[in-house]
């Protein structure tokens, strides 16, 4: 096995058995925190949106494809993120990515107009990409099979929670001191995340995480395992469904509402609240599942009925008049959807083996191309059917609904897969 320079490579590296309890806590520790920042950064913009469309007099479509710059360049540099975290290790491409993501972020408060914050928001995008292929990755190499789940709980739990806090925080802060300032103080966490990370993770003798067979990649031994497809199809169906939720609630709340600012920005918490208990459920519930059932089975069901519910809720809150029940109706689906989450993630590792950042990289890009069309879709809907929200809540319950059929039909089978004995 030839070491890929800055890697890192435990003891009984496929099968997550080797490193110490100790740095095994660290490793979710970091990845839970980074999961942190990175929402707190994505999901800043849905607050700015109304403050940036007024300074610069955009259109509802236009503020769409600010939205979408980001996630097309998310969903087209996922797989060079997952690959180049398989060949170089995880470490070495964190510490890139997220200084590269830091920077950009801060770079959407000096924009002038509306070619300057797209191009920002597509830079920005693209070194995001990468992040969470990366840390599956890192979980991967360091944790044994049955942990690996619900590491990936916690770190969605993170990342919901984040973007549940930060409508608030990101309001506060820009009737403080401006929406421009305010993305350079979060900026600033990221760079601070980078710096503990570059002391506090470094595995012993610069051991390396990827091997040969990782740099020769085999695209066409994925595409044409129907799992791995299916893997694809789900999480475009949740990632199309979920993207409403960082980009358009808060104008749902404040305009299809009715609702004032303040609560407007309360009550779109709510969803990504949720969704973060529908992570770790999830997360746990996998290996509870698992004991009776397989693995694989256990996901399977997590995931067809997160995908199923949340379309029926979604449908179900169009017909409800009160504000504040509606959006816990559609709390309930986001949480509903994340139960999704984990089992996907899992189902990465599981098959892709020491392909893992790349897959989990390949099943991200589907998921982020729903999210480059979802918000740009819906600004298009809005205008052409005059302020209807029906159409984007209609549309997303039939791709939960495509999602559920997906999940029926996967069958990631387990640890020693028939992608990692290729």
């Amino acid at each position: 096995m030839t070491r890929a320079p800055g890697g890192e490579k435990p003891p009984h590296h496929d099968s997550g058995e080797g490193g110490s309890g100790a740095l095994r806590k660290r490793v979710v520790y970091f990845a839970v925190a980074l999961s942190l920042v990175t929402y707190i950064d994505r999901v800043a913009m849905s607050q700015a949106a109304p403050f940036v469309a007024r300074e610069f007099a955009l259109t509802k479509i236009e503020v769409g494809w600010i939205f979408s710059a980001f996630a097309l360049a998310y969903s087209l540099f996922e797989i060079p993120g997952g690959w180049m975290s398989d060949h170089f290790g995880p470490r070495p491409v964190l510490l890139r990515i997220v200084s590269w993501w830091s920077l950009f972020t801060a770079a959407t408060g000096w924009a002038w107009n509306y070619g300057s914050i797209l191009a920002v928001r597509f830079l920005f995008g693209a070194g995001e990409a990468g992040c969470y292929p990366a840390l599956t990755r890192l979980f991967q190499t360091w944790l044994p099979a049955d942990q690996r789940a619900r590491a990936q709980g916690y770190m969605w739990l993170s990342s919901r929670w984040a973007g549940a806090l930060t409508p608030v925080l990101a309001l506060a802060l820009i009737r403080l001191v401006s929406w421009r300032f305010a993305f350079q103080v979060f900026a600033l966490a990221g760079m601070l995340w980078v710096l503990a990370f570059w002391l506090g993770y470094r595995p012993a003798g610069g051991q390396a995480a990827a091997s040969q067979t990782a740099r020769h990649v085999s695209w066409a031994v994925f595409f044409r395992r129907p799992t791995v497809l299916l893997l694809f199809a789900q999480y475009f169906a949740v990632s199309w469904g979920w993207s409403f939720y960082i980009t358009w609630l808060p104008t749902y709340v404040l305009e299809g509402r009715g609702a004032g600012e303040a609560l407007a920005s309360l009550l779109s918490t709510l969803p990504l609240f949720f969704g973060g208990f529908g992570c770790v459920a999830g997360g746990l519930l996998i290996p509870v599942l698992a004991r009776r059932w397989t693995r694989a089975a256990a996901r399977g069901a997590l995931g067809a009925a997160g995908c199923l519910a949340a379309g029926l809720l979604l449908v179900i809150s169009l017909r409800m008049t009160d504000a504040r029940a509606a959006l816990v109706v559609i709390a309930l689906a986001s949480f509903s959807n994340d139960l999704a989450l984990a089992p996907a993630w899992d189902a990465c590792s599981d098959t892709g083996g020491r392909w893992t950042g790349s897959l989990s990289g390949a099943m991200n890009m589907a998921g982020n191309f729903a999210g480059f069309l979802a918000p740009a879709t819906i600004g298009h809907l809005l205008t052409w059917s005059g302020q209807n929200w029906a159409w984007p809540f209609s549309i997303s319950a039939v791709f939960y609904l495509l999602g559920c059929l997906a999940w029926l039909g996967i069958k990631a089978r387990g640890e020693r897969d028939y992608l990692t004995e290729l």
